[in-house]
């Protein structure tokens, strides 16, 4: 009778930590509009430490794997949160560009020379908010804008901007400083 044994390390541990952090996080990035995801990172560090436990006492020899696996997850957590912003607005263009593009291209043209927009983004905490705007530019005027990723004013926007991102020809994201709106700049 051949006696079986456990491999001292086990690879797919380490991969599942990975894995783990782009299912738990990475929707909540697209399709939130909030920072759920900030919330979810520590319960899931708190739940891979328990399981740290409990694999260093039932199998001491997947320890190192499982601390691996844990690691990666913090690390794998911590650049999908590094690149959040871009990762987040160019998932939410692929995925939801038709509907924001018929809801922008629905709305009258603007009287006073500004350009047709929609609230995009937002996020803030006790009052402060934070908001973007996907604008329609049909001259496509932000696209230096958007490639030095210059900040200011500009024609169209009536508020001072801290970043415009170009998501594809005539379409950009818009982001204005904090507290400040479309309709009420400060």
């Amino acid at each position: 009778m051949v006696e079986r044994t456990t491999p001292w390390f086990n690879w797919w541990l380490p991969f599942y930590g990975v894995l783990g952090a782009v299912v738990a996080i990475l929707p909540m990035m697209i399709f939130s509009k909030d920072i759920g995801f900030l919330i979810t990172i520590p319960t899931a560090a708190i739940v891979a430490l328990i399981l740290l436990i409990v694999l260093t006492r039932s199998l001491p020899q997947q320890s190192l794997a499982t601390l691996l696996m844990i690691a990666l997850f913090c690390a794998a957590s911590w650049l999908l949160f590094r690149a959040s912003d871009g990762v987040r607005t160019t998932a939410r263009w692929l995925v939801h560009s038709k509907a924001y593009k018929t809801e922008v291209l629905a709305l009258p043209n603007p009287i006073n020379g500004q350009f047709k927009h929609v609230e995009w983004d937002g996020w803030g905490f006790a009052g402060s908010d934070t908001v973007g705007y996907l604008v329609f530019d049909p001259k496509d005027s932000l696209a230096a804008a958007a490639k030095s990723r210059s900040y200011g004013r500009f024609n169209g926007i009536p508020c001072e901007i801290f970043k415009v991102r170009r998501l594809e020809s005539d379409w950009y994201a818009v982001y204005f400083y904090t507290d400040t709106d479309w309709d009420h700049c400060t």
